[in-house]
């Protein structure tokens, strides 16, 4: 695992003071752009689907996107988008919370989720936690399971896993990079 570690670590680029100065953006478009760094990564992360006993992945907007539908594919599995507020046609559910400053709203097709389903969480970055907090949320009140939450990369310095404890309910929290 140190070697995927380091694969990946190797193609996440800073970008500072983005979006908005005293900022370290971490862009993982060097890391989508390598074939071989992201085929590696698609791999760990269907791993984990499948050692969790996933029947779903659901991705979070935006990024979520693009790294968990070619682990649902990987995997064998159905991918559920979580979107922004009003991205989405038809019957919804919807998540409210609360941002550094402000707050946001996530929704899922309500048809999507049911009784049955272990669903794993897939993400670029866990800073804060509130996204997938909500997300672990909106699962639950759909009546699946969570099967845990995979993610690239964890920055520790902004408390998102201790936010989390509580909201996983045992589930495994499980990143492939922390820094």
């Amino acid at each position: 695992m140190t070697d995927i570690r380091e694969l990946l670590l190797s193609r996440i680029r800073d970008v500072a003071d983005y979006p908005e100065p005293g900022v370290m953006f971490k862009d993982i478009t060097p890391l989508l752009a390598d074939p071989a760094a992201f085929t590696a990564l698609t791999d760990a992360l269907a791993e984990i689907a499948e050692r969790t006993g996933a029947t779903k992945i659901v991705g979070l907007e935006a990024r979520g996107f693009i790294l968990g539908a070619p682990v649902a594919v990987r995997a064998g599995l159905g991918f559920i988008p979580v979107r922004k507020a009003g991205k989405l046609p038809g019957a919804t559910l919807a998540q409210a919370y609360d941002l550094e400053y402000g707050s946001a709203e996530i929704e899922v097709h309500a048809e999507d989720l049911s009784a049955g389903d272990r669903v794993l969480v897939v993400d670029d970055v866990l800073a804060t936690g509130g996204t997938v907090e909500a997300s672990l949320q909106l699962i639950r009140r759909a009546g699946a399971d969570v099967a845990g939450v995979a993610i690239l990369m964890e920055l520790g310095f902004l408390g998102g896993r201790q936010r989390l404890e509580p909201a996983l309910a045992g589930a495994p929290l499980e990143t492939l990079i922390a820094v």
